[in-house]
């Protein structure tokens, strides 16, 4: 099967899964208000590999059927170009706010079937083999796949990883017929109510006795037991004046509950194996799955260095201290620029013929940006100031009798963006940044400013524009 469509992603999403949000049972996540507007922008990022072929799709290496390009083994840097092409394709399109629209996780187990070589350590052949064949499903199918991370805390006393007798964390407890049979729980399952399967991959190291614990599979959304208890959504009303971006891209967060769900045998790749666990997530993974995540922060700074820009045109602020400021934010975008540039240059080829980005650019950047982007959402606050307090709705912009006063009265809150609004005040920011400061979920409201109209209306161009102009007129000192 070819690279799905829009359409045929919502249709996946039809199918029955355990699915709480706010304290109700969900029975469809495709019509149902706090989670139709990332459903459907996910299906509109699965139309964009069509309306940007000659950018997304790729040849299947066997088949010969067009295939996300997110799918791709890179064997060469010009691979790494490719795909680079394409991620950045995906994260403009959001703006880089959806932390783990599907190519996330395609790049994921991309370089793990890169790596049978990793994964087949210490007796774990099988396990590999059984990796390599899923990830053809996956690419195959163009299945939305998201994952569960770590294991919940329960004690911060006895460490991260689960010991021995944990009665939490997700273990083995059991066999059956055609697989086996896990219990517990784990955390965070971003974009889970929009999958078509789950992924269970290492997280940290395991002690001594928790092979138990030492588990990796894949198992549909519909699995029998298994079940997704998502956060208060932060999801606004579909009007794309009020809310262009929080209507659309809040893709949620879910603690997952297994309870005795069966695994099938042959989707699962690390079985009780404490030393596999503990090594296949060590070398290569890192600056593979890093150079779609530093994309996708690099696309988020472009955006709120375009964003400031327009802040402080709409309010005419000239002063160096304003320009001191935007120039700061120029400046991590830059930087990150540059820093996923060399890495890409310095790539490297690993045993089995993967290539990755060059790791330490990319382990620079994932130290600095979360101190970075809470950085960027108190300048957006400093540049709007009460301004962002201001900003009219759409109701009010059409009342005739509002609507000259707003003009006489408000001329630069009219042109401010409530994006900084919601980065400094609103729920979506409280439950982000704290937990991911480097995904910019902050910036969700943006009724009148010229960049995200611009992107709003499918015109990412006019929006880059505003960068690339203001590149020239503040270079570097």
């Amino acid at each position: 099967m070819p690279a799905r469509t829009g359409e045929q992603f919502l249709k996946g999403l039809r199918g029955p899964r355990a699915v709480w949000v706010d304290g109700e049972r969900v029975t469809d996540v495709v019509d149902h208000p706090k989670l139709n507007g990332a459903a459907h922008a996910l299906a509109e990022v699965y139309d964009l590999q069509h309306t940007h072929a000659d950018t997304c799709l790729v040849p299947d290496p066997e088949t010969g059927e067009p295939i996300g390009a997110s799918h791709l083994i890179p064997r060469s840097r010009e691979d790494l170009a490719r795909r680079h092409k394409a991620l950045r394709q995906v994260a403009e399109y959001s703006v880089g706010l959806m932390g783990r629209t599907p190519d996330y996780m395609n790049v994921t187990y991309a370089g793990f079937a890169g790596r049978p070589d990793e994964w087949g350590v210490a007796g774990n052949e099988a396990g590999a083999e059984r990796l390599v064949a899923y990830q053809k499903f996956l690419r195959r199918g163009d299945i939305a796949l998201t994952h569960t991370i770590v294991h919940p805390t329960v004690d911060k006393a006895t460490g991260d990883a689960p010991g021995p007798g944990n009665v939490h964390a997700l273990r083995k407890i059991g066999e059956s017929e055609h697989g086996i049979v896990v219990r517990g729980a784990r955390v965070l399952a971003t974009l889970a109510p929009f999958a078509d399967e789950l992924a269970v991959y290492p997280a940290a190291p395991l002690p001594e006795g928790a092979d138990a614990y030492a588990l990796s599979f894949c198992v549909p959304m519909s699995a029998p037991g298994l079940k997704f208890v998502c956060r208060d959504s932060v999801s606004t009303p579909a009007n794309r004046f009020d809310h262009p971006l929080s209507s659309r891209f809040d893709e949620q967060d879910a603690f997952v509950i297994f309870d005795d769900v069966e695994v099938p045998r042959d989707r699962l790749f690390i079985d009780a194996n404490r030393t596999a666990y503990n090594t296949v997530m060590t070398t290569s993974w890192p600056p593979n799955i890093q150079q779609q995540t530093m994309i996708r922060a690099s696309t988020k700074l472009d955006f709120a260095w375009g964003l400031a820009l327009r802040m402080a045109a709409a309010i005419n602020a000239q002063d160096p201290e304003t320009m001191r400021l935007i120039g700061e934010i120029w400046s991590y975008a830059e930087l990150t620029r540059a820093a996923v540039a060399a890495a890409e240059a310095e790539a490297r080829e690993w045993p089995g013929g993967l290539w990755t980005s060059a790791a330490p650019p990319l382990h620079a950047l994932r130290a600095t940006l979360p101190l970075w982007f809470p950085r960027v959402n108190e300048i957006l606050r400093l540049i709007g100031s009460h301004n962002l307090f201001a900003t009219p709705t759409a109701a009010q912009m059409a009342d005739p009798e509002l609507r000259p006063l707003i003009d006489r009265y408000l001329p630069g809150a009219k042109g401010m963006a409530a994006a900084a609004w919601t980065a400094a005040t609103s729920s979506m920011s409280a439950s982000i940044l704290p937990r991911r400061p480097a995904t910019w979920h902050a910036i969700c409201n943006s009724p009148t400013a010229n960049v995200l109209t611009a992107w709003c209306n499918g015109s990412w161009t006019r929006a880059t524009d505003i960068r690339l102009r203001t590149r020239q007129a503040c270079p570097a000192k």
